[in-house]
């Protein structure tokens, strides 16, 4: 099973950071953050990604390009110009980038890369977003109601907009927050049926907006409920936040050992 992790935006938010690479590249400890949320999917199984990119994509393309050099202790032989690689401690990923536009909106970032997809539900999330999700539970929540779409609920403070929810967790509407809702938002780590493909337009079509209101409204829009931890990185503050986590030893998303 795929894993889709969308990595093309600008970062206007975080520009500090992101006018010099993606939003994505951004490092916690020494790694990008799309390397921290691809080793939560790859500690639970899941090892083949493709990833969405648009805004200085080639340093995207260029990380992966090296990551099995820089991850293995090196001896350079300069008299005969050889490279022999040792010890090396790469994951066993395989890893798909595709250059999905500049100036595309999220489900056109999808739309694009339907041709690396297979017949069967993929994960989908967010690359500024870190959480402790169970994805397996989450894949078998999704298989075992039916419906097209599942998206992980999360709580968080009141900057993003809301779902309104419905019984059985079912999603009835997207829209934007007001001052009486609780804190119950998209957390991104979404599986979705490849017809959910069928119901977007174009570049110019945002995930969240018509191709996600519109599966709400026909009741095939699920939310998984995930209480543990989730942050995205959304801003410097939150950068410093999971850094100061990462460097305390402890960060809750670092499932793998």
């Amino acid at each position: 099973m795929k894993a889709v992790i969308l990595a093309g935006g600008f970062g206007t938010r975080i520009s500090e950071e992101s006018h010099l690479r993606p939003k994505p590249m951004i490092e916690i400890g020494d790694m990008p953050i799309l390397w921290h949320i691809m080793k939560i999917f790859s500690a639970q199984g899941v090892n083949d990604f493709v990833i969405c990119c648009g805004y200085k994509q080639h340093i995207i393309k260029e990380f992966f390009a090296n990551y099995y050099l820089h991850s293995s202790d090196v001896t350079f032989d300069l008299s005969n110009n050889t490279i022999q690689e040792h010890c090396n401690y790469s994951e066993p990923w395989r890893v798909t980038v595709v250059d999905t536009g500049l100036n595309t909106m999220t489900g056109g970032r999808v739309k694009r890369i339907g041709r690396y997809l297979d017949d069967e539900p993929f994960f989908l999330t967010y690359g500024d977003g870190v959480s402790d999700v169970d994805i397996n539970a989450l894949l078998a929540f999704h298989k075992g109601h039916g419906k097209l779409a599942t998206l992980t609920a999360v709580n968080a403070g009141q900057k993003f907009g809301v779902l309104g929810m419905g019984e059985n967790n079912r999603i009835d509407a997207f829209r934007e927050k007001r001052d009486a809702d609780g804190s119950l938002i998209n957390g991104g780590f979404m599986v979705l049926d490849p017809k959910v493909l069928d119901y977007i337009e174009g570049d110019s079509t945002v995930l969240e907006r018509e191709p996600l209101e519109a599966l709400a409204t026909e009741g095939q829009l699920m939310a998984y409920r995930h209480e543990g931890y989730w942050q995205c990185m959304d801003t410097q503050r939150d950068k410093e936040q999971l850094e100061k986590l990462w460097a305390s030893g402890d960060a809750p998303w670092r499932i793998w050992k």
